[in-house]
């Protein structure tokens, strides 16, 4: 027989970074929170197979790159490095570790009830949980935040077995370096991962259905970006689409067409990553006899206030409208919470930024200049590339340029774009300014300190008005 557990302020199902941060910062104001996790650890899939463990294996890869091609140069004199695969597996794995269990202690530090098993919305107010062994239990709650996440998109024609043709999951899992790696989309996590493998020893082809790489992205950034990776060795298919894949001895005969249609190659690889996006994961939750309403993409439908059209059903992350992005889920789990304990919750949508994790970096936040140009705004642009940075050209890490798009009439900056090293951390100036509506002047009035990569943001700022110094 089901056991009933006593009532909570909220549930939450699901404890990736929207999840958990809800459920702490629900806690925090006050709120008894339960959480449920279908997984044995906490993180969902940004600290468990995402955005951690592709960062440790980025990371990994790229100073055994640099030991291998950059010590040199600077005067450092050692061995050809040697790749032992096993162990930077387990270092990778480390790093997970650290992080779920350091979430499984805020959770408990904020006494946050943790059920694991999987959640179904029996209706409003009511979570049934069904664990891996043991009975069914039921929690009764005043609201339910979903907060599932995503789960990996599929391709006709691509049968994803982790081991040969694989998702992300397997790609941060192989115990080899494949000779050849296929991978089917230049979008974020295609890229990174093919930076990883690629930097290891594979030769790494990427094939994506439009003309440019990072869809999405600001145009310019996306052709600088696809040069300098194409000058690391890397390959790309553009216009082009993988319809299949055959095993062929030990290796994979892979078809791949002209997207507008036309005759197909055959393309021999050890590895396929599918990497064309993730899709909203809902099944199993119980929406439909819940009677929650989805929109045409699958995602749970919610207004302005995460609410969906159930009373005490809300949702977040990537099982709503919007980027999936952990940072994303993060703010609009906080702002759920504050929604829920009476106050004023709210996430900026138009200062949400985005990184590619690859060497160099990849960072944008705001318009690109593609949006400002359909929606007929009249903008200035003010560009500097790092071949003009003194700390960049002390480095030796000169790739790449930062571009700040600012408002024609009132200079309120509208978007900043970056290709170069630290991309990732530079863009959060520029998120802050827009935060704060700042103008191009204020961001190239405020003293940056020397010698720095910062300073780049600075002179684009400058360049707005055509009045950059070190270029």
């Amino acid at each position: 027989m089901a056991d009933t557990t006593g009532a909570y302020d909220l549930i939450v199902i699901g404890t990736g970074p929207g999840g958990y941060v809800c459920a702490i910062r629900a806690a925090q104001l006050g709120l008894k929170v339960a959480v449920v996790e279908k997984r044995a650890t906490h993180g969902g899939t940004c600290l468990n197979v995402g955005c951690i463990p592709s960062k440790a294996l980025l990371h990994a890869s790229e100073l055994f790159e640099e030991a291998g091609h950059a010590f040199e140069k600077m005067g450092i004199g050692v061995p050809a490095p040697k790749l032992d695969l096993k162990k930077m597996q387990a270092f990778k794995d480390e790093g997970v570790a650290g992080n779920v269990k350091g979430v499984e202690f805020l959770l408990k530090k904020n006494k946050v009830e943790t059920f694991h098993g999987v959640g179904k919305i029996l209706g409003a107010g009511k979570v049934e949980v069904t664990p891996d062994s043991g009975e069914k239990q039921t929690l009764e709650g005043k609201s339910i935040v979903i907060a599932t996440g995503s789960d990996v998109a599929r391709l006709k024609g691509l049968e994803i077995d982790e081991t040969s043709i694989v998702s992300s999951t397997g790609a941060l899992e192989l115990t080899k370096v494949p000779k050849k790696l296929v991978v089917v989309g230049g979008g974020v996590i295609g890229l990174e991962l093919g930076s990883v493998w690629r930097r290891l020893g594979a030769e790494v082809l990427v094939v994506e259905f439009l003309d440019r790489i990072l869809p999405g992205m600001d145009v310019d950034l996306g052709k600088q970006f696809q040069r300098l990776l194409s000058k690391q060795g890397m390959e790309f298919k553009l216009g082009s689409k993988v319809t299949g894949a055959t095993k062929k001895g030990s290796r994979l005969a892979v078809t791949v067409e002209p997207a507008a249609g036309g005759d197909a190659e055959t393309i021999e690889a050890d590895v396929v990553l599918v990497a064309i996006g993730r899709v909203p994961y809902t099944e199993g939750l119980g929406l439909k006899e819940a009677g929650v309403e989805l929109d045409e993409r699958g995602r749970v439908k919610t207004d302005a206030h995460f609410k969906t059209n159930v009373d005490g059903i809300y949702a977040i992350g990537d099982a709503i409208a919007g980027p999936m992005l952990a940072h994303k889920a993060e703010d609009e789990g906080m702002a759920v919470a504050e929604i829920l304990a009476g106050k004023a919750g709210h996430v900026n949508y138009g200062v949400i930024p985005n990184v590619v994790y690859t060497y160099p970096e990849v960072a944008s936040v705001g318009r690109t200049e593609e949006e400002l140009k359909a929606d007929g705004v009249d903008y200035k642009a003010g560009k500097f590339p790092f071949t003009a940075n003194g700390r960049a050209k002390a480095n030796g890490t000169t790739d790449g340029f930062v571009k700040v798009l600012a408002d024609a009439k009132t200079d309120r900056v509208l978007g900043v774009h970056i290709v170069g090293p630290d991309a990732g951390t530079l863009i959060a100036e520029a998120a802050v300014a827009m935060e704060f509506s700042a103008s191009s002047e204020d961001i190239a009035r405020t003293c940056h300190a020397h010698p720095t990569l910062s300073e780049a943001v600075k002179e684009a700022a400058l360049a707005v008005e055509g009045r950059a110094i070190h270029m």
